[in-house]
């Protein structure tokens, strides 16, 4: 078994035993660990190996277990990740609700393009080849972005892989293709609608028209890419709305179930993480999810 599966399975297992019972009221598993995504060294992109860095995915099992998986993609502009109100207080929230979250947290691209994308392609892998540990079905498994995290889960949402079976690896055999996809305030777009620092960060300050083209997600939606839900405020001047409207146009072009949420104030990060937009969001994902 590859090494971080395994890594994975024991870490499910000694984390069950080791917490023992719980009280009735005990909103989530105790300490939920970081995970190495990749052992020993991840790939650089280009073709070669380099430093694992510190991509991770924390495991957040839900206390009463509905058969679903969120893997959480925080932004940050992928200059940073806000793992602590789009990262571990979401898995939270997903756990209330009977969902896994794992909180991925991705290699930073500094002009490396493909370095992100190929650590959520890793990291649904992963849940995927320990999904009976897990209790997760593996067939229901999502992925969930904020701002530039949005443009990466977008991103493995439009770029995946049906895994390669004949690696003889359980990990390398799973599809890299989530079963659904929410979005939250996302950046979809490089073009002209992007975010800068998002464009500049991922692709470097000099893109070519045909890197930004393979980055604008919009522009990579085909029949096979999964179902989205989205949410995006209307006064939202960091990323503007227009990316979650082409995400959604382009999706329901392709006759792909999408529903977009559109908020009516508080700007990027929706006050800050509260209010009613805030609310709004999450109470209209959750009843989607039901519908799905």
């Amino acid at each position: 078994m590859h090494r971080a599966s395994a890594a994975l399975a024991l870490l499910v297992l000694l984390a069950g035993f080791l917490a023992g019972p719980r009280a009735a009221a005990d909103p989530e598993p105790a300490n939920p660990a970081k995970l190495p995504l990749w052992p020993d060294k991840a790939p650089d992109g280009a073709g070669g190996w380099g430093s694992p860095e510190n991509s991770g995915l924390t495991i957040h099992v839900a206390p009463k277990p509905n058969g679903m998986a969120v893997i959480i993609c925080p932004g940050g502009a992928y200059s940073g990740l806000v793992t602590g109100p789009e990262g571990h207080g979401i898995a939270r929230w997903l756990n209330q609700h009977g969902i896994l979250g794992a909180v991925l947290e991705y290699r930073l691209p500094a002009g490396r393009s493909k370095v992100p994308l190929l650590d959520a392609q890793q990291a649904i892998r992963t849940i995927r080849s320990n999904a009976r540990a897990l209790k997760i079905d593996p067939k229901r498994v999502g992925i969930l972005g904020f701002s530039a995290g949005g443009h990466l889960a977008a991103t493995a949402s439009t770029q995946f892989d049906p895994g390669k079976v004949e690696a003889g690896d359980p990990l390398a055999g799973q599809s890299s293709r989530p079963d659904f996809t929410l979005l939250v305030y996302p950046v979809i777009s490089l073009g002209d609608l992007t975010h800068v620092g998002v464009r500049d960060h991922l692709l470097g300050k000099k893109p070519t028209p045909e890197e930004i083209r393979r980055f604008s997600c919009d522009l990579q939606v085909t029949a096979q890419t999964p179902p989205a839900f989205l949410a995006h405020a209307v006064d939202d001047r960091g990323v503007l709305i227009d990316n979650s409207r082409l995400y959604h146009q382009a999706l329901r072009g392709q006759g792909i179930a999408s529903r977009l949420v559109e908020l009516p104030d508080g700007g990027h990060g929706l006050n800050g993480y509260r209010g009613s937009s805030w609310d709004t969001w999450q109470r209209e994902a959750i009843l989607w999810l039901k519908s799905r």
